[in-house]
């Protein structure tokens, strides 16, 4: 759970760098959200969270 609100998070505050640097418009950012939520009820859902967690952990165990 911590991972995803971090993932949360860090889209969010790229969002809304975009959009203060007129990069994004907020219409497309609406359409973002509106296809995340799609995409959230959607029989992808599980396939999706599973490619998060599996790029979560490979990026965790990187050591610098």
């Amino acid at each position: 759970m911590a991972v995803s609100i971090s993932v949360v998070l860090l889209l969010i505050v790229i969002t809304l760098i975009l959009l203060r640097a007129k990069s994004l418009k907020v219409s497309h950012a609406v359409l973002c959200v509106l296809l995340g939520f799609c995409l959230a009820s959607s029989s992808l859902a599980p396939t999706i969270h599973s490619g998060l967690v599996a790029t979560t952990d490979a990026v965790s165990d990187l050591r610098p």
